[in-house]
């Protein structure tokens, strides 16, 4: 081995590697996968040139090799598992510019894809362990004896295993069948809250207080569950209030018409006042209702106009707020 061909070797691969992520960066002002493929793919590429210079300069000997073979392995295993990284944060990028309508499709896809780089990452580890098993002369022997013995092995495993299996099949099927996407607005056991992380094995909820709950994949497919977003974002906030008989419907139902129009948070859609019921102790039951463009806005504009109507009636008709009234004999 002559050292001065080494040294010479590898700075010529970590010059031509340096020389690829400069033109990538460059490209990568017009073409997002460049930029991507820098940001993800710079070090790995690194490592596999100077693994490379070092398999083919340096005459190690035979265990030596093997680890060296062992290391290029992984190095690739890396490359590859980054470059699919980078493909598929080009198609998340335009994703997440999507608004309005569209974004239910949008949130649909991007769900669907973090699963399914999940499951290629996995695929990729498992090849390269598989890889690199076989690159031992003692296991490859082995080979008849495991494969005669796979159907057992593969029944035991598949028993011991059969939950996560279950979970993670639930995962694909949560993904696939558009029940649940990232960042929808869910109710689960009366928790109200956004999914904030959908994998394989468990589903991340944050509520609305900030805590996160975690479930695993297949509760959502064998537990009822409420999706507010299933078909669009908008929301309708509704907010009953219990008055007396006496109350000017006409007029409420004109200040709370006035009030939405300078709220922001109504989304000019639809809106509502009825009197939904008649109480024995001589009240009456009015629901204002209002849309909004999503469930946040709409718990906000709620409150808003709860306090609004709330303070309205108590300035302008103290009449109607409520009594009960007793008859004495």
């Amino acid at each position: 081995m002559e050292w001065p061909i080494l040294a010479v070797s590898l700075a010529a691969a970590v010059a031509l590697v340096e020389l690829a992520r400069r033109l990538l960066a460059r490209a990568g002002r017009k073409w997002s996968l460049a930029r991507h493929l820098v940001e993800h793919c710079t070090w790995p590429g690194f490592t596999v040139a100077i693994l490379s210079v070092v398999a083919v300069e340096v005459p190690f000997g035979a265990w030596a090799d093997r680890i060296v073979g062992l290391l290029m392995i992984a190095a690739v295993t890396w490359l590859v598992t980054q470059a699919a990284y980078a493909v598929t944060d080009v198609i998340l990028d335009r994703l997440t510019l999507i608004e309005g309508d569209r974004n239910r499709r949008a949130r649909r896809i991007m769900t669907q894809i973090g699963l399914l780089r999940r499951v290629a990452t996995a695929v990729i580890v498992v090849v390269a362990l598989g890889v690199i098993l076989f690159s031992f002369p003692e296991v490859r022997a082995l080979g008849a004896g495991l494969l005669a013995s796979a159907g057992i092995a593969g029944a035991v495993v598949g028993i011991a295993a059969q939950s996560t299996l279950g979970n993670m099949l639930a995962g694909l099927q949560l993904a696939f069948s558009d029940a649940l996407r990232l960042d929808d607005v869910v109710v689960v056991n009366k928790e109200w809250g956004r999914i904030e992380e959908l994998t394989l094995t468990y589903v991340v909820l944050r509520l609305w207080d900030e805590r996160r709950l975690v479930l695993p994949v297949s509760y959502f497919t064998t537990n009822p569950f409420e999706n507010w977003t299933r078909r669009g974002s908008q929301v309708l906030a509704v907010v009953l209030l219990k008055v007396d008989w006496q109350v000017p419907v006409e007029r409420v139902r004109e200040e709370l018409y006035s009030f939405i129009q300078t709220n922001p948070l109504w989304d000019q859609k639809d809106w509502t006042l009825q009197v939904t019921d008649v109480l024995d102790n001589g009240l009456v039951e009015l629901r204002a209702l209002m849309s909004a463009a999503d469930s946040a806005s709409a718990w906000d504009l709620k409150c808003d106009v709860r306090e609004h109507l709330v303070k309205y009636l108590r300035e302008n008709h103290p009449d109607a707020l409520p009594r009960y009234r007793v008859e004495t004999p």
